[in-house]
């Protein structure tokens, strides 16, 4: 029995583990390492359940770390999910060439890398017996390696290290961990149990029944900081403030879509100066807008054009938009499936938009070339809500090489939003895979492509 209800459960984890949304949430090459590790536990248990003989088989140890890594992986505050369940390689200058990191993702904002343990909190130990000459496999060598190699890391660096134990930890560990390494009790609202559905039969009928699979009433997190302060105080003192806001009566008819997407984001007047960095980022959350998030939100394609453009003969069409005929035309069919500004606007409600110099310069030079009136009229609308920071790319984005697929450029963008510890609304999911691909968790929210219609 307790043979079939491992395997249950690998089936089950490998069932959650294709459930797990993709894009920004978790990259397919992760999901593709979670599968492979979880079939495998399965054929691992296939195999003992055929060779089994009339004594107890013994059971797989890793399942229950599968489910556990699952488990923080379903968490509504994790994304960004770039590496899981492999060793994070480090630079040559370290006494050691790679340490195992359990998942590298976004928490809450900010990078972080999560180690969890699913051992009986009996058999951990902070260090081995003082008589052993091998000290490596206690707990605080293990803290030690990785905040070392946390604080030597570039384009992976986390601002934290986190460590989820899903069986508990003892009082005297805890203490330890507080003291010693500054760790901090961490209480994210995870759910006490996972549960599945199984099938009953009842009276000819099959129904389904929810079933309690993994209890983790005992679980507990801790904190451990290591990255460098999120803001300097040049940058505080150079942002300037974003106007209050006014409701655009005049073009509400016009632009309802429109104005009732700003009025949602959080436009409240904030003094940066004389606020703390951690009250800026706490209270007040930020959103990082590309260029191409701005054009998506003044674009006549997003705001009623899309009858007008379908109205409008093919030949005129194409000679106005050349050969990039079929591209709008694919957005206007988008729109009118789903709309841009209902979709965004759920993930830009009560948060502050910011946007860097480079993108503030390029969407007014764009708009100006490309933009019709009313996109012009838009634009100049949606720049007076937000603020304009100066460039300034995270020090592990700068640490990327610059290369065709990780363009300088790029690299500025979504690197300020980084800094700021804000998600980069964009379309350029190219950046963001080529970001993966290198195992470096970043935060950004995805939209579907607009462009401008001279509308």
């Amino acid at each position: 029995m307790e043979l079939g209800d491992a395997k249950k459960r690998c089936g089950d984890v490998i069932e959650r583990i294709e459930r797990l949304p993709g894009s920004t949430k978790i990259t397919a090459s992760c999901k593709r390492t979670l599968l492979k590790l979880a079939r495998s536990e399965l054929r691992f248990l296939s195999r003992v359940s055929s060779s089994s003989t009339s004594s107890t088989p013994p059971l797989s140890v890793n399942i229950g770390h599968l489910e556990a890594v699952v488990h923080i992986l379903q968490h509504p505050f994790i994304t960004g999910v770039s590496r899981v369940c492999k060793p994070i390689p480090l630079s040559p200058k370290t006494c050691f060439k790679h340490v195992h990191v359990d998942i590298v993702c976004t928490l809450n904002r900010n990078p972080v890398w999560i180690l969890v343990s699913h051992r009986n909190p009996k058999y951990i130990t902070w260090r081995n017996d003082e008589s052993q000459t091998n000290q490596t496999k206690g707990l605080q060598f293990r803290i030690q390696q990785l905040t070392a190699a946390a604080r030597s890391a570039l384009s992976l660096k986390p601002s934290s290290l986190i460590l989820f134990f899903s069986h508990g930890l003892s009082t005297i560990l805890s203490d330890r961990l507080k003291h010693e390494f500054g760790a901090t009790e961490l209480q994210l609202g995870f759910p006490n149990f996972h549960f599945h559905f199984d099938l009953m039969e009842e009276a000819g009928d099959w129904i389904n029944v929810l079933v309690a699979t993994t209890s983790y009433q005992e679980a507990c997190v801790f904190e451990i900081e290591v990255g460098d302060a999120v803001l300097s105080s040049d940058v505080k003192d150079s942002c300037p403030m974003p106007a209050k806001w006014e409701m655009l009566e005049d073009h509400t008819p016009f632009f309802p879509a429109f104005s009732s997407l700003i009025s949602k984001m959080n436009l409240l007047s904030l003094d940066v100066k004389n606020t703390e960095t951690a009250n800026l980022l706490g209270d007040c959350h930020l959103v990082n807008f590309g260029t191409t998030a701005l054009i998506a939100l003044v674009s006549g394609i997003s705001n009623g054009g899309t009858e007008k453009l379908l109205a409008t003969p093919e030949s005129e069409l194409r000679q106005r938009f050349k050969g990039n005929y079929e591209f709008v035309i694919g957005q206007v069919m988008s729109e009118i499936q789903n709309p841009i500004l209902v979709e965004l606007s759920c993930s830009i409600s009560g948060k502050r938009g910011i946007i860097c110099e480079s993108v503030h310069s390029e969407f007014k030079e764009l708009v100006s070339m490309f933009g019709g009136p009313n996109e012009k009229l838009r634009a100049s609308h949606l720049l007076k809500y937000l603020t304009v920071v100066p460039d300034s790319p995270s020090k592990r984005m700068m640490s990327l090489p610059t290369t065709r697929k990780l363009a300088l450029k790029n690299k500025v963008v979504f690197g300020t939003g980084d800094y700021w510890r804000a998600p980069t609304v964009t379309a350029n999911m190219a950046f963001v895979r080529a970001v993966s691909q290198v195992g470096m968790s970043l935060f950004t929210i995805e939209h579907r492509p607009r462009a401008l219609t001279g509308d």
